[in-house]
């Protein structure tokens, strides 16, 4: 499930992104709340994300501290992201992929099903320094809206 073919003029308030892998390169500060639906329990993570150039592509690695339910602590997550003919693609360390983006409208969304759950990201670059993402969990194991807002260290 992808947007549809994009035009030329980003939506209003989005900024237009023709380079994906130069737009994120860098060191972003990052604060998620993670909401659990099913439970009612609420959470944040708070930490550094950088997008740092590999191998033609970038390396993705988060690194913070999480507070969700009982738990309070580090936590971090690393993902690669590749360039190809419709924006890029984002795959787990093993090589699965987990979405692909075009973001060259400053707006994006992908699914990715994740038996027995489906993972919707939608994907938005309100401006040239925050990069704003949502996974919105759904299935019989979770029920779950993370949302996520980078903003470039340094811009």
């Amino acid at each position: 499930m992808h947007d549809d073919a994009p035009s030329a003029v980003p939506p209003s308030g989005l900024v237009a992104v023709p380079d994906p892998l130069a737009f994120l390169a860098g060191a972003w500060a990052t604060e998620r709340t993670m909401l659990d639906r099913a439970g009612g329990t609420t959470g944040t993570f708070t930490g550094t994300t950088t997008f740092t150039p590999d191998d033609g592509g970038l390396r993705w690695d988060e690194e913070g501290t999480a507070c969700w339910a009982s738990y309070r602590g580090p936590a971090s997550r690393s993902y690669r992201i590749d360039a190809d003919d419709t924006g890029v693609v984002v795959t787990f360390p093993d090589g699965r992929v987990l979405c692909r983006l075009d973001l060259s409208r400053g707006r994006a969304r992908d699914e990715h099903p994740c038996s027995p759950d489906t993972y919707r990201v939608d994907f938005t670059a309100p401006s040239p320094g925050t990069v704003r993402y949502s996974w919105d969990v759904t299935g019989p194991a979770k029920d779950l809206l993370l949302t996520t807002v980078l903003t470039r260290i340094g811009a």
